[in-house]
């Protein structure tokens, strides 16, 4: 009888692990943020953004508060006309050809400026595949710009040119990026040293899809 009682505990025991440990790892699971509207009367006039823009390397860890994040990445790519869907930068014959990933310590996720949230693609902190330098996985945002050369045209048919201004258009959002950091007192600094290929994987990019540049944003240490 005490043999059968200690089978019962046991299996009991078992089960309140299993069930604890799944509801664990329910509450880590990803979920889509929605993020606040942006500030629209905020910021230094222009030509004192202008003589503060710079590249830094030396990030504090604290993270960015989500107002914080809401209001840069819609300077850096967000929807200006809504009527037409239109962007905060030019792209060539509007192909708005971007996906900014934003990778943050508790995973990566893609903007949707549509419906102004970040939608979930990796959880966990994978900061280290964001960039070959150390303070990538210690800055709290890392913002990886993707061209998506199907919204420009076949891959078999891509042209120089066109790799060439759609090179162009990520250079327009990183600029934003620095703007607005210099605008608020945020530090940031353009890179292309990454792993291309397991950068690739890590955001589970299809085929015609490419990493182009990333950009490293935290306050100033």
């Amino acid at each position: 009888m005490s043999r059968y009682v200690n089978r019962q505990k046991t299996v009991i025991i078992g089960l309140l692990i299993f069930f604890i440990s799944l509801s664990f790892l329910y509450a880590q699971e990803q979920k889509t943020m929605t993020l606040p509207q942006p500030q629209m009367e905020i910021g230094k006039p222009l030509m004192q953004v202008f003589h503060l823009r710079q590249s830094t390397r030396i990030f504090d860890t604290k993270p960015l508060p989500l107002q914080e994040l809401s209001n840069l990445l819609w300077a850096a790519y967000g929807i200006n006309r809504s009527e037409s869907g239109h962007r905060t930068v030019p792209s060539a014959m509007n192909w708005q050809e971007y996906d900014v990933y934003v990778v943050l310590q508790d995973g990566i996720y893609l903007y949707d400026a549509k419906l102004n949230s970040l939608v979930p693609v990796a959880a966990g902190d994978l900061r280290e595949f964001a960039g070959k330098q150390d303070f990538v996985k210690t800055a709290p945002l890392n913002l990886i710009y993707v061209a998506d050369y199907t919204r420009i045209s076949k891959l078999s048919e891509l042209t120089e040119d066109q790799k060439l201004y759609s090179a162009v258009d990520a250079g327009f959002i990183a600029q934003n990026v620095y703007l607005y950091c210099a605008s608020q007192g945020l530090a940031a600094v353009v890179r292309g040293m990454f792993d291309h290929i397991k950068l690739a994987e890590v955001l589970k990019l299809k085929s015609g899809q490419k990493v182009i540049l990333t950009q490293t944003v935290g306050y100033p240490k």
